[in-house]
């Protein structure tokens, strides 16, 4: 068999395995994961994509086990893959504290940050984590909230940096940081997306990706209801779960008994959603915006 396709063995051993892990090796694994492709995880890490790429097989080969699957567009972690990204990011968190302990940073400061519920509970506690151990003396104030909420609060001057979805240009300059296509889901197995007219579950009003599945079904003359509202995607989650209704998320979010709707059922298509990133470029906030890229 295979080595790199066989099962997983942590106590696997040999000459071909070494006993420490690279960290310039595990740094790149960390950025492939947080941006999504070779070429965005090379630009973060300031080395090539073979460069990078040689790092992952040199991490797969010590392990014995495959890390990810890749297309051409997608990435995606293997179950031993999900293992590793826990323990390097463990590893790199515990390097940059005693970095940090040792060659402290004098920055001090407060910043208030906003950012919706769903990015406040995927992209903001790592970013936080991070800044942590590297910059303890930086305070960082959080707020969680709709996405019109976010822009109106970054604009009006209440927040120093603000992480938000759009589907189309944003009104405030901004730095994409990924990016991931829409797509219809439901429950695996689900009936909800046979019934008449179209049961949805929807976000808060204003928000990028309500508005495309509205747009979507509008333009396709699709008859459609509002059968669940919340103002948070954990909502929305929820009310698939509960068979309840379709709804449009991204397309990452297609697991755990969630999938894409299937081809049969022609539903529109939908854009891409872009996570982005508007800051005040202060000093301090400079900072917590080098963690996100």
């Amino acid at each position: 068999m295979d080595q790199k396709t066989s099962t997983f063995n942590p106590n696997i051993s040999g000459p071909q395995n070494s006993r420490t892990f690279n960290l310039e090796a595990v740094r790149s694994f960390v950025a492939i994961c947080e941006t999504g492709t070779f070429r965005r995880a090379a630009a973060r890490v300031n080395l090539s994509p073979s460069a990078v790429s040689l790092h992952i097989a040199k991490l797969e080969d010590q392990i014995g086990a495959r890390l990810m699957t890749r297309d051409a567009r997608h990435i995606a972690l293997t179950q031993q893959g999900e293992v590793m990204l826990r323990y390097s990011r463990q590893l790199l968190g515990t390097n940059a504290e005693a970095m940090a302990f040792f060659h402290g940073s004098p920055l001090t400061g407060h910043l208030r940050l906003v950012a919706p519920h769903d990015l406040g509970t995927s992209l903001v506690p790592d970013l936080l984590c991070k800044l942590a151990a590297t910059h303890p003396g930086i305070v960082v104030d959080v707020r969680l909230d709709t996405s019109e909420a976010v822009l109106r609060a970054f604009t009006d001057g209440q927040a120093n940096i603000a992480f938000f979805n759009d589907i189309k240009e944003p009104g405030v300059e901004a730095q994409e940081l990924k990016s991931e296509p829409l797509a219809w889901l439901m429950r695996e197995g689900g009936r909800a997306i046979e019934r008449k007219p179209l049961p949805l579950a929807i976000a808060e009003i204003r928000c990028a990706w309500r508005d495309a599945a509205l747009q979507a079904l509008d333009s396709a003359s699709t008859r459609y209801r509002i059968a669940y509202s919340s103002d948070t995607s954990a909502g929305q989650i929820a009310a698939l779960r509960a068979d309840l209704a379709i709804a449009v998320l991204p397309a990452s979010l297609a697991r755990n008994g969630l999938v894409q709707a299937p081809e049969e059922y022609d539903l529109p298509k939908l854009p891409t959603t872009k996570v982005l990133m508007a800051h005040d470029g202060s000093e301090l906030v400079k900072v917590l915006a080098s963690k996100a890229t």
